[in-house]
């Protein structure tokens, strides 16, 4: 190694130069030839790796950047490991604080989602764009700490020209996985400075890996926690005398009632799915979250015996997350389709308005599905531009078209091999696309932009959308063909205004989810149950969400949430004028009696049917025609 002092006017700039390394480098980006003797192993299997991959050489600036709100939301599925990292994280910071160095933390895919620094460090950095969102893998920027890390789950130091591609080779960057109390990888911290800086170059990598290991403990210790909290609660545990037990957030039990030691006392550890031999079904399971942390820890569980053995009713072995909740019979009849068509292999199309939750239904179908373990992949059709749907689904080879990536870009389809592609508003997809994407779902092949050569792609297509397809198809805006390919078994999410019974239990959902210790007078839950809710599901969490961060603990008064609902006065119009045409006086006092029997109801679309003797369907008919829905 020598030093290179270079004359810059005035100033002198000082770089450090490996005549050896680099010559190593500049042969094997041309001929891929590597003398084995002269590289440490791990970085020599990146390279080839990288070369095998097209990764090129002369670049590895950052390509894949999450927007903020992508980027919150991957936050956001990584909250535990964030809450766990941040005071380590900090502490860190304030001993680097006087080198010109980076600390950042990337979540198990590669993403980064924490980093800060020394200011110089951050600005040089960014010009590469080694930035918080951004994929910072060996196939996207090359051999590099973060992503041969989580390839070969084991610390590494990459200096200079050990980097493949020549936006990194600046660079020293030190880095060492995370495991959680399942020793599972959960992410990556990485030190990361200039490589001018080498004041400390020797303790970065003992600094990162020490760090990685005091976060661990702390899994373990939450873990612990989690635990306590969780046997607390069984204290709470409603209705003593009915079978109820509590489960981790892995689904293992950790406590039973008196009711069922009988039958379980030596199933504690073991996975709730156990009791599928025991002539038991789940009758409920309701979300624990922590009260420290606000996260999910666990589940309480209510058992019902059963006469003869038989699987797990769908709604309890359904992914969890939010949206998919509910007891009301509309919404338990789609679950029992659900769980027959997520056994089978069928397209299947999940109509629905805005806010309804199909893609969470899609997740559902997938995640109860053989293909549980591999990709799910959504795409919304209505949101990717009319020019860039079809490399966005089908991907695109090296000079497909001016601005493309030099290695070419995998497509939707092929990164949802071996699992479920969710295609989400599929009625908006441009007709010049619908004879590409029905090739695709024919012959079960991908011909990327630019290619000849077709990608086989094992996969099962989920649709959906809000409008009506076979009103497309007659507006000549749908093939027919492809109806016919996608609209296979279909599933109607039901508007809330159809499950109105369930607002309470939303309510209940998003408060304990979000530990906010409020109680909704029946007032409130009335004013609720007359609204029609044009937004669905998230137009209620919208509602939620805007009192507990505006009111706190406090309720806001009826005039106060009516002005919250964006479609109240809309409706008031509509029901005043519609009160006012030309009724006939018989229909003027049934619209009466149903207006009544709804508001004894709260709402209770079930109820307000058998009390006024007729079926739900004709109820809902009523609504429609007095305009009261």
């Amino acid at each position: 190694m020598f030093i290179l002092v270079e004359n810059v006017g005035r100033r002198r700039k000082m770089s450090i130069v490996d005549p050896l390394k680099h010559e190593i480098w500049r042969r094997f980006v041309r001929e891929g030839v590597l003398d084995h003797g002269r590289m440490n192993k791990r970085i020599e299997e990146s390279w080839y790796i990288c070369r095998r991959q097209n990764v090129d050489p002369y670049d590895g600036k950052g390509r894949i950047v999450l927007d903020s709100q992508l980027l919150t939301e991957r936050r956001k599925k990584n909250q535990r490991l964030l809450q766990i990292a941040a005071p380590i994280l900090e502490h860190l910071e304030k001993v680097f604080q006087e080198t010109k160095s980076i600390l950042l933390l990337a979540d198990s895919n590669g993403y980064v989602l924490y980093m800060n620094g020394h200011k110089q460090a951050m600005n040089k950095a960014e010009t590469i764009n080694f930035i918080e969102g951004v994929k910072w893998t060996e196939d996207e920027v090359g051999t590099n700490a973060i992503g041969t890390t989580l390839r070969i789950r084991e610390p590494i130091t990459v200096t200079g020209l050990e980097h493949y591609s020549l936006a990194s080779q600046q660079w020293v960057c030190s880095a060492t996985p995370i495991y959680d109390e399942k020793k599972e990888l959960v992410g990556i911290i990485d030190l990361s400075y200039p490589i001018d800086c080498s004041q400390f170059s020797n303790h970065a990598l003992a600094t990162v890996v020490a760090a990685a290991y005091t976060i661990e403990q702390q899994f373990h210790m939450r873990k612990k926690d989690d635990m306590l909290e969780l046997l607390k609660y069984s204290s709470k545990v409603k209705n003593p005398h009915f079978p109820s037990m509590i489960c981790d957030d892995q689904g293992k039990i950790v406590w039973i009632n008196h009711c069922l030691r009988s039958f379980f006392a030596s199933m504690m550890d073991q996975p709730l799915e156990e009791i599928c031999d025991k002539n038991w079904r789940i009758k409920t399971k309701t979300p624990i979250f922590s009260s420290i942390y606000h996260d999910l820890i666990g589940y309480e569980v209510t058992l019902q015996k059963t006469n003869h053995h038989e699987a797990f009713p769908f709604p309890t072995t359904i992914y969890h997350f939010e949206g998919v909740v509910g007891k009301s019979l509309s919404f338990q009849n789609l679950l029992k389709i659900c769980e027959k068509v997520a056994k089978t292999e069928s397209t299947v199309c999940i109509m629905g308005e805005t806010g309804t939750g199909k893609e969470l239904i899609a997740r559902s179908i997938h995640q109860n599905s053989v293909r549980k373990n591999e990709p799910f992949v959504a795409v919304n059709c209505g949101a990717i531009p009319k020019e860039l749907i079809g490399s966005e689904l089908f991907g695109y080879v090296d000079g497909a078209f001016t601005g493309a990536k030099r290695t070419g870009h995998k497509g939707k389809f092929v990164q949802a091999d071996g699992g479920t592609i969710f295609l989400d508003e599929i009625g908006e997809i441009p007709s010049e696309m619908q004879v590409a994407l029905l090739r695709v779902l024919q012959e079960k092949e991908v011909v990327p932009i630019g290619g000849e050569k077709p990608v086989p792609v094992d996969i099962r297509v989920i649709t959906a959308t809000h409008r009506n397809l076979y009103k497309l198809v007659k507006e000549g805006k749908l093939r027919e063909d492809l109806f016919y390919r996608i609209y296979v078994c279909t599933l109607n999410v039901p508007p809330l205004r159809e499950r109105k019974e369930d607002i309470p239990f939303f309510i209940e959902y998003y408060c304990q989810k979000n530990d906010w210790l409020i109680s909704f007078p029946d007032d409130v839950i009335q004013l609720f149950s007359a609204y029609h809710w044009p937004g669905n599901i998230r137009e209620l969490f919208n509602v939620l969400e805007r009192i507990r961060v505006e009111y706190g603990d406090r309720i806001p008064s009826i005039s106060h949430l009516k002005s919250m609902l964006i479609a109240w006065e809309q409706e008031q119009e509509n029901s005043e004028t519609f009160h006012k045409g030309n009724l006939s006086y018989r229909d003027q006092l049934e619209r009466e009696r149903i207006l009544n029997m709804l508001k004894k109801t709260n709402g209770n679309i079930g109820e307000a049917a058998a009390a006024l003797n007729i079926s739900r369907s004709t109820l809902y008919r009523k609504l429609k025609k007095y305009k009261l829905s």
